[in-house]
């Protein structure tokens, strides 16, 4: 059964309990470096600090904050308990550390794929498979300089049934895969998908072997959505979208055995929950 998006989500007294707090205006804080989000294995941290901050992250300088102050630290699966997260600007600085909660991942067999999307040893088929690592990788480059993030994501469905969970180990065709960095919402072919923040279009290709019809959207400092399987592409390369804007179409198109939107979040290197983003306060 397709569930309506509101059904899925938690409410206010279920939110705190599960480690959010209700959204908050964008005001200076008293505090030089203010956190908020979800402190987890994939999860995330939303910060404001001085504008234009250098933010180091365990001592390695990864990122900087807007000109608001407002910057994002991602967690990748398999990061650390405990994680350290500076701001630094000309003499000042101010420092936290963070407790990460482990993640709960489970295990999914998918059967029935064709074996090209297992093992493809075919040479004209690895070669096209090279050109798309490239084109891909291109488009998670992106950095532009935005803070669209600091406003929290809705979800890209309007109404869906989650069908494989984020970070679960994958057995596909009986063999051990790696873990899906993705999380799986099944929908009719043909629903509408809607961007879930601002940003910009880094990639949109239609046809790629494994994701099919694949988008990219930044979202600002590195915080790039991706978009699978879709049966028809709403948007181009470069260009701007707004919060529910139409992205595209659900379809089953590349490695999928039916219709569905393999939603993905990557934060530089780092693979990250994207429904964990959904509804995160503001700090």
């Amino acid at each position: 059964m397709i569930l309506p998006r509101r059904q899925l989500l938690i409410g206010g007294g279920a939110l705190a309990a599960a480690g959010l707090t209700p959204r908050t205006s964008w005001a200076r804080s008293p505090t030089d470096l203010v956190l908020t989000g979800r402190f987890v294995q994939g999860g995330h941290a939303i910060g404001r600090t001085w504008p234009r901050a250098l933010i180091f992250v365990d001592g390695e300088s990864l990122t900087a904050a807007s000109a608001d102050g407002a910057f994002i630290v991602g967690f990748d699966r398999d990061a650390p308990s405990s994680v350290q997260i500076e701001a630094r600007l000309a003499e000042r600085s101010a420092t936290r550390t963070l407790t990460l909660a482990p993640g709960r991942f489970s295990r999914t067999r998918i059967d029935g794929l064709p074996p090209s999307t297992i093992e493809p040893g075919d040479p004209v088929l690895l070669a096209r498979i090279q050109r798309e690592v490239a084109l891909k990788t291109e488009g998670f480059a992106s950095r532009i300089d935005a803070d669209h993030f600091r406003d929290g994501f809705i979800w890209p469905l309007e109404s869906f049934r989650v069908t494989s969970r984020w970070g679960s180990q994958r057995i596909l065709n009986g063999t051990p895969a790696r873990p899906h960095y993705g999380i799986d919402l099944a929908a009719p072919q043909g629903s509408s998908i809607r961007a879930p923040a601002d940003g910009r279009v880094t990639l949109a290709s239609p046809a790629l072997h494994f994701e099919g019809g694949l988008v990219l959207i930044d979202h600002g400092q590195g915080l790039i959505t991706a978009y699978l399987h879709q049966s028809r592409l709403d948007v181009r390369e470069g260009q701007a979208v707004r919060r529910g804007d139409p992205v595209g179409r659900v379809g089953m198109t590349g490695r999928a055995t039916g219709p569905h939107l393999c939603w993905r979040m990557k934060w530089r290197d780092r693979n990250l929950d994207p429904s964990l983003m959904v509804e995160t306060a503001r700090p």
